[in-house]
């Protein structure tokens, strides 16, 4: 672990124990929880303005992936866990006030939402796939019956834990650079900008890929406008948290972030899509890869950073 953190007296220049508990585990899930969002809630969306047919793409085909990504990052958070097999002890209480709360119930009710979207939407993969029990069908056609209802409840499970992705750092208040309530909006506008992206590339029609490559281009605005805020709100806080800026603003995150998240992660792929738009041929991989590689070293980045910041006691 890197020691040469902060060299002011305000900051500990020690090695944060707490380097020792995150690894990758908790980063990782929070990438994948707001890639997920960030497809069911365009999947919602589109059903919700009647317009499921014209967005095949962001409806019916990105929504596959999404069960696989919200199981390997329960997996990753379940490997976090010092004492797993107490897990369940989430599920015996609700507390409004508590972050782990409100994402362990949003993900206990939109996972299982998850397998029955996709599995509505099977065909769009195997046109030929037939559920053999009479009641999976009975269920399919209960689902179908009830789509904009599910919409509904899919759009506001998806900004939950988009927001609960940002909001489960900035509850630490013991850590200056977590201790913001614009975590919450910052991980949320780029999970959406990621699930954007992966639309892009499942999307079967140029309008589609060029509807979410305008899409992709705002979010990322409004990325770049939340971190400039961000840091704009540190510096005119207390010592402490102009330090953990610091960190990035000359300090021994200023590269990687700078370069990683915002360069290769936001502006390059912007850049990338103004480009297909004006019909420059360009590759539909590489700004989807780009973005996606920005916002998993976003939440890699603020989490490592974060454990290093913090009030000399």
């Amino acid at each position: 672990m890197r020691e040469e953190i902060i060299t002011s007296g305000r900051m500990n220049p020690h090695i944060d124990p707490y380097l020792e508990i995150w690894h990758w585990h908790i980063p990782l899930y929070l990438f994948l929880g707001g890639l997920a969002a960030g497809i069911l809630f365009f999947a919602g969306l589109y059903v919700i303005l009647g317009k499921e047919n014209k967005y095949c793409g962001a409806v019916k085909r990105a929504p596959i992936i999404v069960p696989f990504l919200l199981v390997i990052g329960l997996v990753a958070l379940f490997l976090d866990l010092k004492h797993k097999l107490y897990f369940w002890q989430l599920y015996t209480t609700i507390k409004i006030q508590s972050p782990m709360s409100w994402g362990a119930w949003t993900l206990m009710a939109i996972t299982p939402l998850s397998f029955a979207w996709a599995a509505m939407h099977i065909r769009e993969f195997f046109p030929k796939w037939d559920w053999k029990l009479p009641i999976l069908k009975e269920i399919e056609r209960f689902l179908h019956q009830n789509k904009l209802v599910l919409a509904w409840i899919m759009v506001i499970l998806s900004v939950i834990l988009g927001i609960y992705t940002g909001i489960l750092f900035s509850a630490f208040n013991a850590r200056p650079l977590w201790n913001t309530s614009i975590l919450g909006p910052l991980f949320l506008t780029s999970g959406l900008s990621a699930g954007a992206a992966i639309i892009i590339l499942f999307s079967r029609t140029h309008k589609e890929r060029n509807n979410f490559a305008k899409i992709d281009i705002l979010l990322i605005s409004i990325e770049l406008f939340i971190i400039v805020h961000m840091f704009m709100g540190f510096l005119a806080s207390t010592e402490v948290q102009i330090d953990a800026a610091n960190m990035f603003l000359g300090g021994p995150y200023t590269a990687p972030f700078w370069i990683f998240v915002v360069i290769i992660g936001m502006i390059l792929p912007a850049l990338l899509e103004v480009l297909e738009l004006r019909k420059i041929k360009i590759p539909v991989v590489l700004p989807v890869v780009l973005v996606l590689f920005g916002s998993l070293m976003l939440r890699f980045i603020i989490a490592y950073a974060g454990q290093m910041s913090r009030w000399l006691y």
